[in-house]
């Protein structure tokens, strides 16, 4: 049985601006079928035939009519709205047809509420700040919450919204902002206490074993009162804009007991393949988890993504990433369909591996 699939389809956010609320929104997945056509010339070079459909109403049909060994799920909307996204794995398991990423829990709960997601990670330990969820700007702060207070979507990722004013200094500033999130996105604010300090993006990817790989962010910020990655730090700029203009870029960094924070994290919260968490460092060396994402943004350095920027930093490529990827969602639905055993996938993927590896020397 050949490890990596044969025929593979790549799902992508089917973006047209008429679905979303706002230009922000649009931006962060106006170039979801350009980026998925990239992916699949990867797939393509390791000798797979690939195909890329959009997530829309057409995806049962296609599906059917393709016949893949396995999807790529790029899909991080559907109509517009986040929460659907959970319902590509829903089908794909409907279907039967292995796929890479989080499944239905673990997407939903991820997608639908941050909120609820730090609550979970709190309850197992993991260290997040102190935060509140707000379902109308009015509602009383919590006293035990200490200014300044940054004020995050509960229901949308991809920093939608995260600008040099999100942070707030004083209750004021904060009733302002909270009217404005709520009344422009319908949807509940997760308000928590902004951490000063460094800030780490942590790349978690499973295979045989689950690794940890970190990127601390570096920022070209002086003389800024409140250093974050903002909305236009990570959407504005593009693959072209020199090096020495970027408003961060990452550096290795390396701690065993914040590695054994994130696997904790995406153990707990149900993250499959891959994830990306955001982490702040206070001046005691405290570490804040202060974001999780599952399904996070995909591809290689090419659709400038933070997997393929830091693992890059370890030499590992973004067909290793990918061919990685593919091998366990293999591995898992073999398992699963008991085709193999466990105890048989050890020697199962390292042939694989070097069948693989003499491919791409030639």
């Amino acid at each position: 049985m050949d490890i990596l699939p044969k025929k593979v389809a790549v799902l992508y956010t089917d973006a047209k601006r008429d679905y979303f609320k706002t230009e922000a929104l649009y931006i962060t997945e106006k170039d979801a079928e350009h980026d998925a056509n990239i992916i699949a010339r990867y797939v393509e070079k390791l000798g797979i035939e690939v195909v890329t459909f959009p997530g829309n109403e057409n995806i049962i049909e296609n599906l059917k009519n393709y016949k893949p060994d396995m999807v790529i799920n790029l899909v991080d909307s559907v109509r517009g709205n986040d929460y659907l996204a959970a319902t590509i794995p829903a089908i794909l398991a409907f279907l039967k047809i292995p796929y890479t990423g989080t499944d239905l829990f673990g997407l939903a709960l991820n997608n639908i509420d941050k909120y609820l997601t730090k609550q979970i990670l709190q309850k197992y330990g993991v260290p997040v700040p102190n935060h509140q969820l707000f379902i109308n700007y009015y509602e009383p702060i919590d006293m035990t919450l200490r200014f300044p207070l940054i004020s995050k979507l509960n229901q949308t990722h991809c920093a939608v919204e995260i600008h040099d004013n999100s942070i707030s200094e004083n209750e004021p500033e904060l009733r302002e902002r909270l009217k404005f999130l709520i009344n422009t996105y319908q949807q509940p604010i997760i308000v928590e206490e902004y951490i000063p300090g460094r800030e780490f993006t942590a790349i978690f990817l499973e295979g045989l074993n689950k690794k940890v790989y970190f990127g601390e962010k570096v920022f070209n910020k002086p003389n800024q009162k409140y250093v974050i990655a903002t909305f236009e730090d990570q959407w504005m700029g593009s693959a072209e804009t020199p090096k020495e203009e970027w408003p961060y870029h990452y550096e290795k960094y390396e701690d065993p007991t914040l590695k054994e924070i994130i696997k904790k994290a995406a153990e707990v919260i149900k993250t499959f393949d891959y994830g990306k968490f955001d982490i702040r460092m206070d001046a005691a060396g405290r570490y804040y988890v202060i974001d999780a994402n599952a399904n996070p943004a995909f591809g290689p350095t090419e659709v400038q993504t933070a997997i393929a920027y830091i693992l890059e930093m370890y030499g590992i490529s973004f067909t290793e990433i990918l061919r990685r990827i593919m091998i366990n969602t293999i591995r898992e639905s073999a398992v699963t369909e008991k085709k193999i055993s466990v105890t048989e996938t050890d020697d199962y993927v390292e042939e694989n591996i070097k069948i693989q590896n003499s491919i791409a020397k030639t």
